[in-house]
């Protein structure tokens, strides 16, 4: 089983992408759901996630107030939206799923966890911030 992205495509700065993680083999309601980027050359940095409920997220300071993470269990999908898009925001984005809880808003431990501390991945999706 694994997590399927989709939606990254190439866009100019200031412009906005949705992002979706959806679970085609499983169902996602009792699982925490984070994003990650990488971009080449860098290390993986944690984008933002979101809890099980969808009650509680937490994000990365480099896009608080520009992305808003949510989910629709019903859907079997957690989205990302981006908002106001910066050059710097270009890398491969990947969600991933854990059964550990997102229980305070402040926690941002979820971004430090090993792969292994995940129990699915997706491939990812690239965006492309430029003009």
């Amino acid at each position: 089983w694994q997590l399927v992205e989709s939606g990254g495509d190439l866009v100019q700065p200031g412009g906005s992408l949705r992002l979706s993680c959806a679970a085609p083999g499983f169902t996602i309601d009792y699982f925490t759901i984070a994003w990650f980027r990488q971009a080449p050359g860098k290390e993986r940095e944690g984008v933002s996630c979101i809890s099980s409920s969808g009650g509680t997220t937490n994000y990365a300071d480099s896009v608080k107030g520009r992305f808003t993470i949510s989910r629709d269990n019903a859907k079997n999908t957690v989205y990302l939206q981006m908002n106001s898009l910066k050059p710097e925001d270009t890398a491969l984005y990947y969600c991933a799923s854990t059964t550990a809880p997102l229980v305070d808003p402040d926690d941002e431990s979820w971004a430090r966890a090993r792969d292994d501390e995940y129990d699915y991945w997706g491939q990812g999706t690239q965006v492309t911030v430029s003009s």
